[in-house]
């Protein structure tokens, strides 16, 4: 039973994201989701740029406003800097064609972002991201994760976040 234990926490570390290397790719397509265009959605697409990824629980969307408002201000320049937010919609109440209506909207506000739905938490599953929370991941342009943040961002983790997003563009 030990060796089962530590098996799975072995498995398990290998899954988790991890500063200073790529995550294990994952695709949100059909059943488990994708863009709200409908098309699908690789993490192997988080290269080329510095991005940012909000995962994030449609109940808890005001967690890391400030964020969004931050790097908004910051107009960085979308040659060498993305975002994405991916909509953990298995980890509401709410109705999928209610968050997607809502997401439409959020895509005109803010249109260099790339809205992403994750139906089944294949996130939390594959990257253990947090579940019914607000996480923020940045990633080099190399797709490697330079830095995670599962809740609520204090203003010196917004600081750092900012500072590593102009540090690595």
């Amino acid at each position: 039973m030990k060796f089962l234990s530590l098996l799975l926490s072995v498995i398990s570390l290998t899954l988790a994201l991890e500063v200073g290397k790529p995550p294990k790719p994952i695709t949100l397509e059909g059943e488990t989701g994708g863009k709200i265009t409908e098309e699908a959605f690789s993490s192997e697409m988080l290269k080329d740029k510095v991005y940012v990824l909000f995962y994030v629980d449609p109940d808890e969307k005001e967690m890391n406003e400030h964020v969004s408002a931050a790097l908004k201000a910051e107009k960085f320049d979308r040659q060498k800097y993305g975002s994405v937010a991916v909509i953990n919609m298995a980890a509401t109440w709410l109705p999928n064609f209610a968050i997607a209506s809502k997401l439409k909207k959020k895509q005109e506000e803010y249109p260099d972002t790339t809205y992403v739905k994750d139906l089944q938490s294949v996130l939390v599953h594959e990257w253990e991201l947090e579940d019914d929370s607000s996480n923020v991941v940045l990633f080099d342009r190399e797709g490697k994760v330079l830095f995670i943040k599962k809740g609520k961002l204090s203003n010196d983790e917004l600081t750092e976040l900012l500072t590593l997003i102009k540090a690595n563009i």
